[in-house]
């Protein structure tokens, strides 16, 4: 067996800690800076831990009291989920058969990357077209129309994700599967989407998450509780004259735990897919 020296080992390890503290410590601060006093935070020079840790904004933030700050951000966490939620999923029933439609039909593989091409467009100037569109239909400040909006962005981002995933299936099980007797709908779900559970994992999870994180359309279209999403609701807290700079950070954190959820219940998603769509030979 190949011994590797204590020497390598040791930067190793010390190369894996430095991107462990890289990536945490935004985390660590922001947690930090929630529990800490305001007269901490305003402190010179700043003091690195809190005397006293305080967690009062957790309780004012997930308060449901009528007309406080708490009922407007729980309100604001449950349009986030429910918007994100409808986008993914309705952008994972649309990319499903379109990435698999373009992977086994390469003529038209110029549709998928136009349609991709309207990335490079920037946000503002598809803002008014769809304001517009929003308005016409009467879904202006509603979560329903919010999530059509991000299905515009998830859509081709989704679906060439799973292009990608049908490639790597070669044709000619599905072909066997065929031969066999089976259908085209029997095939897909017998052979195809069992083994591109890993790749509809990884699409979910980037389709969450870009739809949890965007700001720009729901500053834009909407203005009231009915379907503010979290994002916003945090501009919210910073936009008055004297910011609770602790209490945006609680923010931060209590919004960053969906997402966090969300990634362990996919990863397992994800290593499931791995082990249960081998092929047996």
């Amino acid at each position: 067996m190949e011994r590797k020296s204590p020497g390598f080992t040791v930067f190793i390890y010390t190369c894996a800690l430095l991107l462990a503290a890289i990536i945490l410590a935004p985390i660590a601060w922001l947690f930090i800076m929630s529990i800490s006093p305001a007269a901490d935070l305003a402190a010179k020079p700043l003091r690195w831990w809190p005397q006293a840790a305080d967690f009062s904004r957790y309780q004012q933030l997930l308060s449901t009291a009528e007309n406080s700050a708490g009922a407007a951000f729980t309100s604001s966490l449950r349009n986030s989920l429910e918007i994100a939620g409808m986008a993914t999923l309705a952008a994972l029933a649309l990319a499903i058969p379109a990435g698999w439609a373009v992977s086994r039909t390469p003529a038209i593989g110029w549709s998928l990357s136009m349609v991709i091409a309207t990335y490079m467009l920037p946000p503002v100037a598809l803002a008014v077209p769809l304001y517009m569109g929003l308005s016409h239909l009467g879904l202006l400040n509603n979560v329903f129309g919010l999530a059509l909006v991000y299905l515009t962005i998830l859509a081709p981002f989704t679906t060439w994700l799973m292009k990608s995933g049908f490639d790597s299936i070669p044709r000619e099980i599905e072909a066997a599967a065929m031969i066999d007797g089976a259908g085209l709908f029997q095939t897909l779900r017998i052979i195809t989407l069992p083994l591109a559970a890993p790749v509809m994992a990884t699409s979910a999870l980037f389709a969450v998450l870009l739809a949890w994180d965007e700001f720009f359309y729901a500053l834009l279209f909407t203005s009231d509780q009915r379907a503010k999403t979290l994002t916003v609701a945090i501009a919210d807290l910073a936009g008055g004259r004297v910011s609770d700079y602790g209490l945006i950070a609680t923010a931060g954190v209590l919004a960053a735990l969906p997402p966090v959820l969300i990634g362990l219940v996919m990863q397992r998603a994800l290593i499931s897919g791995l082990t249960s769509g081998g092929v047996k030979g």
